[in-house]
Formats: structure tokens, C-alpha cells, sequence
């Protein structure tokens, strides 16, 4: 049976999934619009591109952040415990990274039903890194073709 405290988890990593999946499509589609109206030379379209994916990715690992910071102001979600303590946002925004681009925890680590939303970011992270891969190397074929010398 799932508790009020897992309830609240599950429909805040919904909530939050779908909002990083919103932003990161809005984006990749942005790009496709603007990317060759900003410059005709490739290797500043691939610059530009690759500074607005790390920006968007930070974006979503403050959502996720935020997400953690608010569900633990409360009892009965769980923790994030460990060698440091994690109080501030920014606190949250580290260990949400370590989680994001799926590094693993070394020193914080979750307890409770807070680590539902833990492995969902993980899981939503490595998804998101590999639209961007994916994205990344389709615009970079566009414009480098294989028979060029």
C-alpha cells in the first residue's frame, strides 16, 4: 500500500519529469529554429549548441534540485545523509548532479521514499544526456558530411 509520504514522492518525480521533458524538448526544437539564422560557420553552430545543451541540463538538475528541497522540509519523505550534510539548495543541486549524470554517490546517499524520485533522476538524466548526444550528432552530420576530405 503506498503511504501519504510516497505519494507525495511519486507525484512530485512526475511532476518534475515531465517539466525537464517539456524544457528539454522546447529547447532542442528552439535550436532547430535559431541555430542557422545565428551563424553560417559550423563550428559556431556546434559551440552555441553545445553551451545551450550544458545550460539546459543544469536547468533541469536545479529542477530536480528544487524538487528534493521541498519534499525534504518535511517528515516522512526520507534524507539525503552521508559525510556532508545537505541543507541548502545548492546542497541539493550537487548531490541532484551526482544523480543526473548518473557519477553515483560516494559522499550522500538517500534514505526513504526520496529515493524513488533518486532513480527516476537517473534514469531521466541518462535519457536526457543521450537526446542530447543524439541531437548533437544529427546537426554535426548535417553539416560534415562523411565523403568530405
Amino acid at each position: 500500500m503506498i503511504d501519504a509520504a510516497m505519494l507525495g514522492v511519486l507525484l512530485a518525480t512526475i511532476s518534475v519529469i515531465s517539466l525537464v521533458i517539456g524544457l528539454h524538448y522546447e529547447v532542442l526544437r528552439a535550436c532547430i529554429r535559431f541555430l542557422p539564422a545565428v551563424s553560417h560557420a559550423r563550428r559556431r553552430r556546434v559551440v552555441i549548441l553545445i553551451l545551450v545543451i550544458l545550460c539546459t541540463h543544469a536547468v533541469e538538475i536545479c529542477l530536480f534540485a528544487f524538487g528534493y528541497y521541498v519534499l525534504l522540509r518535511f517528515d516522512g519523505y526520507g534524507a539525503i545523509t552521508g559525510f556532508v550534510e545537505i541543507t541548502t539548495l545548492l546542497d541539493h543541486a550537487y548531490y541532484s548532479a551526482m544523480v543526473y549524470t548518473t557519477v553515483g554517490f560516494g559522499d550522500v546517499y538517500p534514505t526513504g521514499p526520496i529515493r524513488f524520485m533518486t532513480g527516476m533522476e537517473a534514469l531521466t538524466g541518462l535519457v536526457m544526456i543521450t537526446w542530447s548526444a543524439s541531437f548533437t550528432f544529427l546537426e554535426m552530420q548535417r553539416d560534415w558530411p562523411a565523403n568530405r576530405s
